[in-house]
């Protein structure tokens, strides 16, 4: 038990060392990737606060310049890949639209601050209520873990333990060569699924 806390604190050390150096390069982060362990669905279920893990990649930045707050774990069958704070408290779910998901990059370029408005108007016009995605255990670079499907989209977000209470994901986008990734923390307000 003490090895296994002593090990959650090195892996959580190593994220934010790796972080607080501006992040990693893809073949890094890849290797931090697959040092961590597989984690199954009811590890994941709950809403989780999130952030990037920057690599160098054309997203790097739009999760933050469009207010995304991160993703809620309902059960294997209803899961909301997007969760958005409207700077108020107030989180919301907004449908993953291949429009906005494909735009986003190049709107990013524009400058984040100037785009800020524009990804808010966003948001709010794909406000939703229905689930968007599942969640399956899969394999991914030879672990089986907690993945989570797009309903509508060739993503797959796959996760792996950083500690009880933080994950890496890694986003594998259908015909994007480089893999995204970012960090889910779990919200220990809003942590569990109220019914």
């Amino acid at each position: 038990m003490v090895s296994n806390q002593r090990a959650n604190m090195n892996t959580l050390e190593k994220l934010n060392t790796t972080l607080e150096n501006g992040g990693a390069s893809t073949e890094e982060a890849l290797k931090f990737f697959d040092e961590l362990e597989s984690v199954n669905l009811e590890f994941m279920i709950g809403r989780w606060q999130g952030y990037e893990f920057p690599t160098n990649h054309p997203m790097d930045g739009l999760l933050k310049a469009s207010g995304w707050y991160g993703k809620e774990f309902v059960d294997a069958e209803q899961v909301h890949p997007l969760l958005f704070s409207d700077g108020n408290n107030t989180i919301f779910k907004v449908y993953p639209s291949p429009i906005a998901i494909n735009l986003g990059p190049g709107l990013l370029a524009l400058k984040s601050h100037v785009m800020k408005p524009i990804f808010t108007l966003m948001n709010l016009m794909l406000k939703t209520e229905k689930s968007q995605a599942r969640i399956r255990m899969m394999e991914y670079r030879e672990k089986v873990s907690a993945t989570m499907i797009y309903d509508n989209l060739p993503i797959n977000d796959i996760f792996r333990k950083i500690d009880d209470n933080t994950v890496l994901g890694l986003m594998d986008f259908k015909g994007m060569p480089q893999p995204f990734f970012f960090v889910l923390k779990r919200d220990m307000i809003r942590g569990k699924v109220q019914q």
